[in-house]
């Protein structure tokens, strides 16, 4: 993946073009499998998985503590920038020139960015800030 942008709260990248078959066992049960389930099934390209829109879609790396609860730090985004952006989804947004993951929240007529943290502020979008939804998340990456 290739860095297009840098900062403390958050890091961009471009999705590679390239594709890699890997194993898939279809549903997984948390307990004693069946000893035909041994078998792996087909195989899965997480690219074509994960990536519905190629050249609107975004790798970012989560940095800075406003979203915990939902992300932590150094979780890998899927952000996609064709998507409409409505109530309770996560948005990417570019803020008075910086980025920022949110939640949205329609109320009223009125939208608001919501951190998933109660130790940070929620961001009113009105005529006095600079706001852009810039796209929308659509899976997330942990390190387990």
């Amino acid at each position: 993946m290739k860095s297009i942008y840098k900062s403390e709260s958050l890091e961009l990248f471009t999705p590679a073009n390239s594709a890699m078959d890997l194993p898939f066992v279809g549903g997984i049960i948390a307990g004693f499998p069946p000893p035909a389930d041994d078998f792996v099934y087909e195989s899965i390209d997480l690219n074509k998985l994960i990536v519905k829109h190629p050249d609107a879609t975004f790798y970012a790396r989560v940095r800075g503590q406003s979203m915990v609860g939902d992300f932590m730090e150094d979780d890998l985004l899927v952000i996609d920038r064709s998507l409409e952006w409505t109530d309770n989804k996560i948005a990417l947004c570019y803020v008075e020139n910086e980025f920022t993951l949110k939640r949205l929240k329609i109320e009223d007529g009125k939208c608001f960015l919501v951190p998933s943290n109660s130790d940070f502020p929620i961001i009113e979008v009105n005529d006095e800030k600079d706001v852009i939804v810039w796209g929308i998340v659509t899976y997330s990456i942990k390190k387990h």
